[in-house]
């Protein structure tokens, strides 16, 4: 791993009561991940020029949906 800077959580209090962040209460969860680098891109002129896949058969929002 490279990164050693800290890590930040945003909270938003969307409810009407106050709420207090107390030391050791669980607020996030962090996953890590590999990720694969790119060495080389493949230009195209038009999305049709690639080949088809399952994925880009729904768009967005069908993920799960039959």
């Amino acid at each position: 791993m490279d990164y050693r800077g800290e890590v930040g959580v945003i909270l938003t209090n969307q409810g009407r009561d106050p709420f207090e962040v107390k030391t050791g209460d669980r607020i996030a969860q962090l996953v890590l991940m590999g990720y694969a680098k790119i060495l080389r891109f493949a230009k195209v002129d038009k999305l049709e020029d690639l080949p088809s896949s399952e994925r880009m058969q729904g768009g967005f929002g069908s993920t799960g949906m039959q």
